[in-house]
């Protein structure tokens, strides 16, 4: 089922129909990711999902896009506290993909099943120089729409 949307995603596949790329990656509440109240700051979540989209990415052989997909909307519900040390896994998702931008969804979960955030970042294609966004290449939408999860990327 395709669906319409406000963010650019116009007409796109559900993840949930598709083979749309993911990925989790494992970090730890490091100090400065804290704030005066002694847990995580938002600012942080923003960082763990650029991390985690930065292995999915990689691991599609689709590193070359840093510089050319800048982000055009960021969304994030806190739904429970991080602490400095705790384990961190952050699972990022393909949600949908149009023709010049691409959704992800992502959650943020400590050591338990309980979400500690959840969210979405929508990013454009914007090729160098241009004036605004430009459509996907066609090899790079094919890795978009069907390359499916990764291997995780976890701490030992």
């Amino acid at each position: 089922m395709n669906t319409p949307s406000d963010d650019g995603c116009a007409a796109v596949p559900r993840a949930r129909e598709t083979n749309l790329p993911s990925v989790v990656i494992e970090r730890r509440v490091e100090w400065p990711d804290t704030d005066a109240a002694g847990h995580y700051h938002h600012s942080t979540v923003v960082r763990w999902v650029e991390a985690a989209e930065a292995v999915l990415l990689g691991r599609l052989g689709l590193a070359h896009l840093f510089g050319s997909t800048p982000r055009v909307h960021f969304e994030a519900d806190y739904r429970a506290r991080l602490w400095f040390g705790d384990l961190v896994r952050v699972e990022l998702r393909v949600d949908r993909v149009g023709a010049a931008s691409l959704q992800y969804a992502f959650t943020v979960r400590g050591q338990g099943e309980e979400a500690a955030a959840t969210g979405r970042m929508t990013i454009a294609h914007a090729a160098a120089r241009a004036t605004g966004s430009t459509p996907w290449p066609d090899e790079v939408r094919e890795l978009l729409l069907k390359a499916g999860p990764q291997a995780p990327e976890l701490l030992t």
